[in-house]
């Protein structure tokens, strides 16, 4: 018995002192030098960077570096407790021939915070050890902004009025599908969506919408884009109030005089833009009780910058016992909107103009000052015949 345990102990301990050049005689110089021509090239995720919740894609490629051998791959994996492989692994042989480049595509999702990562991606090969490369990916949960440039101070109802936005993409990877909408309750806006499509980084989109409310309250603008296939939104409540404009134009008529000449009524006058805005198509025309007559019916200012001002004349006929007549003066803003004024211009209530437009105003004075001195002197002949009699 002795004996036959010698003899096994003897063969087993032979058996073991023969296992390492079995294995070596199993990788063989030649694997082990073909396995070491593999390397990864480079490694893309889709989206580039991460909000905590996305899903995507991340694409590892591995390239055979020898010239005239190729290699055989069995095992194919990538992820870690941050960066999830969603997808299954590639468990199959694959051949990857002399000075080729093979792409492995993987399905992960993230929950983890913002911050930079590192998953492994690891590599089997048939006749060798395995390749291993660590692939850096950011979670940023960075949205892109949506600001306000320019709106007005204060709305109109029924007045459309213009909000310039831009939209900016603060992030270090591309994002797609970029719309802006803008709605709210009796709030109407031109348009209502825009779409932008791809924002790159670091881009910027100035994007205009004409508001016109009904009545106040609060306009929800929202912005809507994909970070790869997962939907993110940023929005925006703006209040839409109704007063007045401290931007806006603001036209008003002066120096005004009315001349008269035949029963026909001459208003002339100027126009001055005390706002800060530009009033365009300035108009100036008479209301009724009066009648428009030719030449001026309607005359035409033109636009008028800040602190700048025009002048104008218009004729018209007034029925005798009017004492004045009202004026309209109206303008369009930028967007188009109309805006009315009217001030009431005085004539004399005998149907004269009260300033004369006639060029013989000095002698219709001559009859009525001698008219004056003569009652002069004769006041002054009595009182000095009562003072000459008293004494």
């Amino acid at each position: 018995m002795k004996f036959r345990k010698s003899r096994t102990i003897a063969f087993l301990l032979v058996l073991l002192s023969l296992m390492p050049g079995m294995v070596l005689a199993f990788m063989t110089p030649e694997s082990i030098v073909t396995a070491g021509n593999v390397y990864v090239s480079g490694a893309e995720f889709d989206p580039g960077s991460f909000f905590t919740g996305d899903r995507g894609t991340v694409t590892v490629y591995v390239t055979n570096g020898n010239t005239n051998q190729s290699v055989v791959v069995n095992h194919a994996t990538i992820g870690d407790q941050n960066i999830r492989r969603t997808s299954d692994p590639y468990d199959t042989s694959a051949n990857i021939g002399p000075l080729q480049t093979r792409p492995f595509i993987f399905s992960v999702a993230t929950d983890a915070f913002e911050g930079t990562y590192y998953p492994t991606f690891s590599l089997s090969f048939r006749d060798a050890d395995s390749l291993y490369y660590r692939a850096m990916v950011r979670v940023d949960n960075t949205p892109l902004e949506l600001t306000v440039l320019d709106k007005p101070d204060a709305f109109t109802q029924g007045k459309k009025r213009t909000i310039n936005f831009q939209v900016a993409n603060p992030r270090t990877n591309n994002v797609t599908n970029v719309i802006l909408d803008v709605a709210g309750d009796g709030i109407s806006a031109t348009p209502g969506r825009v779409f932008i499509g791809n924002l790159g980084s670091g881009g910027k989109m100035p994007v205009n919408i004409s508001v016109t409310p009904e009545k106040a309250g609060t306009a929800l603008v929202t912005l809507s884009y994909n970070n790869g296939n997962n939907p993110h939104t940023t929005t925006l409540e703006l209040p839409v109030q109704f007063g007045v404009d401290k931007k806006q134009a603001n036209p008003v008529v002066s120096n005004v005089q009315v001349t008269s000449t035949g029963g026909v009524y001459s208003v002339t006058g100027d126009v001055n833009n005390a706002g800060l805005e530009t009033a365009n198509t300035v108009m100036v025309t008479s209301l009724a009780p009066a009648v428009p007559q030719d030449p001026y019916k309607t005359y035409v200012v033109g636009a008028l910058k800040p602190d700048d001002f025009g002048s104008f004349e218009i004729t018209f006929t007034a029925e005798p016992g009017n004492t004045s007549v009202p004026i309209e003066m109206s303008y369009k803003d930028d967007d188009g909107n109309i805006y009315r004024s009217v001030q009431n211009v005085k004539i004399s209530s005998s149907g004269a103009a009260s300033i004369s437009a006639t060029g013989d105003s000095s002698q219709n004075l001559v009859p009525v000052a001698a008219a004056v001195v003569v009652i002069l002197a004769f006041v002054g002949f009595w009182i000095y015949r009562l003072r000459k009699n008293t004494k």
